[in-house]
C-alpha cells in the first residue's frame, strides 16, 4: 500500500519525539495522524476556504482541513491554536515539504508601496523584529533564532496580486555550517484580507519544492466578490498596513501580536526543527535498525522508502 506524506511525518514524529519535540504521546500522535488521514480530501478535488476562495488542490496532494490540521501540528510539538489556521497540505509520496494555508481577515490590503520598497531595508527590519520576538520565542519554549538573510526576495505581481517571499534562519549562535531553515512564504490578496500558503522544507530544497508553492498558490481563487478587484472603496475596511508589512510585521506588531513575518516561526518552530532533523544521521540510524530486525512484507515496504526531508 502507497504510504502517504503523513504516514512519514508520523515516523518522523515517533523518532524524534523525546529529543525534538515536546515529548508527544506516541498513541496521540498516531491518533492525529489517523484522524488528519481519515480526514483528508484527496486531489483531484475544490477545497472551499473561510468563504473567500475555492484552492482547486492538483491530484497528487492531500488537504487536512481543521480541526484535524491543527491536532496534527499539536502533536508535531506545537502548542496553542491559530484561527486563521485553514488546513495543511501534504504532497502524496516522500517529497519534503509541506504547506500551511492561513486566511487573515486584515480587510483590503494597499499594494502602492511594492513600488517603492527596498529589499536591504526590509531585511533590516526583519532581522530588527525578530530580535524583538526572541523573548517570545523563549516564553513559548522554542530557540532563539537569527536571520541569515534572502532566500528569494520579495516580489510582487501588480497584475495577480500576489506576493512571494523567502528568508532563511537558523537557531540563534549556532556554527556557521549548520542547517538553515526556510519558509517560503506566498499571498493572494482579496478584497476583505489575503491569504498565506507557506511552503516549509530544508534550504537545500528549496529549489526543487518552490514549483509546487507557486503552483498551489495559483490554484487558489477567489470567489467571484471576494477577489482584490471586487473593492468598493465607499464600503469596504481598509487594512492598517500596507503590503511590505506582510514582509516586515510590523502589522501585527502595532496589533500587539507576534510580528506576522515571524508567526509561523513563532508558533510551528518545532515542526521546521523536525524537518531539519530528518535530514540528519538519526533517520538514516532509525531506518537502518528497522532493516537489521526481523521484517514483515510491510515492513519491509517501509523501510524501503526514502527519508523524508522536509
Amino acid at each position: 500500500m502507497h504510504r502517504s506524506g503523513l504516514h512519514l511525518i508520523l515516523a518522523a514524529m515517533l523518532l524524534l519525539g523525546a529529543s525534538v519535540l515536546a515529548a508527544p504521546n506516541d498513541e496521540q500522535s498516531r491518533k492525529a495522524v489517523a484522524d488528519a488521514e481519515a480526514a483528508a480530501k484527496s486531489g483531484p478535488a475544490d477545497i472551499a476556504l473561510a468563504g473567500q476562495a475555492v484552492l482547486h488542490l492538483p491530484a497528487g496532494h492531500q488537504f487536512v482541513p481543521q480541526p484535524q490540521a491543527a491536532r496534527l501540528l499539536n502533536a508535531m510539538g506545537n502548542p496553542g491554536q491559530d484561527p486563521r489556521l485553514q488546513g495543511l497540505i501534504f504532497p502524496d509520496g516522500s517529497d519534503g515539504w509541506f504547506m500551511t494555508v492561513r486566511y487573515e481577515a486584515s480587510g483590503y490590503v494597499k499594494d502602492d508601496d511594492a513600488r517603492d520598497w527596498n529589499a536591504d531595508e526590509l531585511l533590516k527590519s526583519y532581522r530588527e523584529g525578530t530580535d524583538a520576538s526572541n523573548d517570545e520565542r523563549v516564553k513559548l519554549g522554542v530557540p532563539a533564532i537569527e536571520i541569515i538573510g534572502w532566500a528569494e526576495k520579495p516580489a510582487y505581481d501588480a497584475t495577480t496580486h500576489r506576493l512571494v517571499w523567502a528568508m532563511s534562519s537558523r537557531d540563534k549562535d549556532a556554527p556557521a555550517n549548520a542547517p538553515q531553515g526556510v519558509n517560503y512564504n506566498t499571498y493572494a490578496l482579496g478584497r476583505e484580507g489575503y491569504f498565506s500558503l507557506n511552503l516549509v522544507t530544508a534550504l537545500a530544497d528549496l529549489s526543487q519544492h518552490k514549483g509546487a508553492a507557486h503552483a498551489l498558490l495559483e490554484a487558489l481563487v477567489y470567489n467571484e466578490g471576494k477577489r482584490y478587484a471586487d473593492f468598493d472603496a465607499k464600503t469596504d475596511h481598509v487594512a492598517e498596513y500596507g503590503l511590505a508589512a506582510l514582509v516586515v510585521g510590523v502589522a501585527a506588531k502595532k496589533l500587539g501580536l507576534i510580528a506576522l513575518a515571524l508567526a509561523f516561526f513563532a508558533k510551528f518552530a518545532k515542526v521546521i526543527l523536525l524537518g531539519l532533523a530528518l535530514v540528519g544521521a538519526g533517520f538514516v540510524k532509525f531506518f537502518g535498525k528497522r532493516k537489521s530486525t526481523a521484517r514483515t512484507p510491510a515492513t519491509a515496504a517501509a523501510s524501503a522508502e526514502p527519508p523524508p526531508q522536509v
